[in-house]
């Protein structure tokens, strides 16, 4: 068998507050490091920093490519509700056929 060679560990996501992601953006927004530093400097991923600073620019108004952070919190917060709606509709269907099982 061929081996397809080691897989690098996964690290835990990690969670970063609004704060520290928007001192990440006025480094970088003000010139003051580079992405490439910033990411080698905090120890994050480019992709993270770079997302965050797109999003910065689509809530300051500089960009209309995608929807503010107030708008996916909506629809975060809609989806949520979505879903748990949903549940409680299967739960009351299994409830009535459970019923009308009983009354027969």
């Amino acid at each position: 068998m061929v081996s397809m060679g080691k897989k690098k560990p996964q690290r835990a996501r990690r969670v970063f507050t609004p704060e520290f992601k928007a001192e990440i953006v006025g480094i970088c927004q003000r010139g003051e490091r580079s992405i490439p530093q910033v990411v080698h400097d905090f120890e994050l991923t480019d992709s993270a920093v770079r997302k965050w600073i797109k999003q910065a620019e689509i809530d300051a108004g500089a960009r209309a490519d995608g929807p503010t952070s107030g708008e996916l919190d909506e629809l975060a917060a809609l989806k949520a509700e979505n879903r748990r709606l949903r549940e409680d509709v299967e739960i009351l269907k299994r409830a009535t056929a459970f019923f009308a099982n009983e009354t027969r």
